[in-house]
């Protein structure tokens, strides 16, 4: 069985346990701060238990570790985040990406289940919005929390009439 423990410094540790005839045994498999495909293929290789990619990744998250992004996935949402920002590739790149994405350029990729329904039917703000936050830093995700904080403390309460009423608690019955 895989898990993952937090160490000092920001540090995880990818481990494997397993019952031994002198109990349970832990080892690990990897140090890591940000689990990536390399860290799991390292731990793959030293695993004794046939440890998966997704056992690996569950692990991480359990414990709240970072999980970088797949490839295509980072490229994807680092694509999202810089449209969004008004910086697009060149036009050629651009055509490319287009035929590649309409399934033109590549048979093996198969967007017309995942994309929209119609040609001219665009996504909602909401899910633009998140797919553009999937390539954002970790310094910047923790500015926006922080200023949501910020404006939570700031918002009105509202006024209280009359006192707060408790439910009244039952007799202690010796």
């Amino acid at each position: 069985m895989a898990y993952v423990v937090s160490r000092p410094g920001g540090a995880w540790e990818l481990r494997e346990s397993r019952a031994t005839s002198r109990g349970p045994r832990s080892r690990t498999l990897a140090s890591f701060r940000t689990l990536t495909a390399e860290v799991v293929e390292h731990a793959r290789e030293r695993s004794e238990g046939g440890l998966t990619r997704s056992e690996a990744r569950a692990a991480a998250h359990r414990a709240g570790a970072p999980v970088a992004l797949d490839a295509p996935d980072a490229a994807a949402a680092t694509l999202i985040r810089e449209l969004d920002r008004g910086r697009a590739p060149r036009p050629a790149l651009l055509r490319a990406l287009a035929a590649v994405l309409s399934d033109e350029g590549r048979p093996g990729i198969r967007t017309s289940s995942v994309g929209p329904a119609e040609p001219g039917e665009a996504i909602s703000a909401n899910a633009r919005a998140a797919a553009s936050w999937a390539s954002a830093a970790p310094v910047e995700h923790g500015a926006a929390l922080r200023d949501l904080l910020l404006l939570a403390d700031r918002l009105p309460h509202p006024a209280r009439t009359g006192a707060i009423g408790f439910p009244p608690l039952p007799a202690a019955s010796a």
